[in-house]
């Protein structure tokens, strides 16, 4: 992948643009950038087992995506996670990432990481740590195999425990995620959470957003995390914590296994009011927020000139029209999603 090193943006005087801030005075540092909407599995929680994926054309290119993370950083956004659909199953990734550590390497990028659900990690996790990447998000729902093909459909959790191997040796800290589902995996949460604390990891629970159309009902597969913790409690002495990595959870550290445990709450307690986030797919829609449809074309720009003024232009449009929150709810009385779009296509 041939790149030309973008110059941050500047006005006559050679002063930077100024960075992005929303109207609820919210500093905009970390973007999540979707580089493909396809995945190899079909979890049944984010996607349809039949899904339809977008041509090639709608889809920007790497060289694309690259220059749209140099115009975020520019603005001050020091944080990029690459996400997908499963980001690791785009043809040239690689060089994609080694672009991007460019970033890294100036200093004006504090972070650059990615969520991945492990199945490509054991080819890729050397290359990752050789560009930077220190730490991943990594999806794994259950530690029984045969629940995991049901969870993921297509999955192997064998090949994705390979992949925490491999990125554990080459010194990338991994943090599990897993989505907590009523009546399919509550019950192993105690031994997720000790296998992850025994190796290192953290763990963070989510609840199940209502995004998309999928087979299951969602208010059937809600597991509210207040119950979750509640249960934790009476097992584990969990104290609240100050740390944070930047997105969404909030931590207690479990005194008996000495880890960490994130808790992503949209519904039980909304995280909203902190949002420094926005995400980007991969064909250049920016969504100021995951639970809302408002959306900003950053493609139409991105093509049509040069020069990044245009881009900069639609951002900050865009930025000023972040709302609050998020309108997350789950239950029998609505037959639609709260949102039509699967999460693979915002990005996680």
């Amino acid at each position: 992948m041939s790149v030309v090193t973008a110059i941050s943006p500047a006005d006559a005087a050679g002063t930077p643009i100024s960075p992005l801030i929303d109207p609820f005075a919210r500093v905009i540092s970390y973007v999540r950038v979707s580089v493909t909407d396809r995945c190899d599995m079909r979890c049944v929680y984010c996607m349809s087992e039949d899904m339809n994926f977008l041509p090639k054309r709608d889809v920007l290119t790497l060289e694309e995506l690259d220059r749209l993370c140099a115009a975020f950083v520019s603005r001050g956004v020091n944080k990029l996670r690459i996400t997908g659909g499963e980001p690791l199953v785009r043809r040239g990734i690689m060089g994609l990432f080694r672009s991007l550590a460019r970033h890294l390497e100036s200093g004006a990028l504090a972070e650059l990481t990615l969520t991945t659900n492990g199945s490509q990690l054991a080819n890729c996790a050397a290359d990752l740590a050789a560009v930077g990447v220190r730490r991943l998000n990594l999806s794994m729902d259950t530690l029984d195999p045969d629940k995991f093909r049901a969870i993921t459909r297509w999955g192997d959790l064998a090949q994705v425990q390979r992949g925490v191997d491999a990125a554990q040796s080459a010194g990338i800290a991994v943090k599990i995620n897993m989505v907590a589902l009523k009546g399919v995996n509550e019950d192993e949460i105690p031994r997720v959470l000790e296998w992850a604390h025994g190796r290192g990891m953290d763990l963070t629970l989510i609840e199940v957003m209502p995004l998309g159309n999928v087979e299951a009902e969602r208010v059937d597969q809600f597991l509210s995390l207040s119950l979750v913790e509640r249960f934790l409690s009476e097992r584990y002495t969990l104290e609240p914590i100050a740390f944070a990595t930047g997105g969404p959870a909030r931590y207690l550290r479990v005194k008996e296994t000495g880890g960490r445990l994130g808790l992503i709450t949209p519904h039980t307690h909304n995280f909203c009011e902190g949002c420094n986030r926005v995400r980007v797919t991969c064909t250049g829609t920016l969504y100021m927020c995951l639970g809302q449809d408002d959306a900003a074309d950053l493609r139409a720009p991105l093509r049509a000139s040069q020069s990044d003024e245009l881009l900069h232009a639609a951002i900050d449009a865009a930025i000023a029209r972040k709302p609050r929150g998020h309108d997350f709810i789950v239950d029998r009385r609505g037959a639609k999603p709260a949102v039509a779009r699967h999460m693979s296509v915002t990005g996680g």
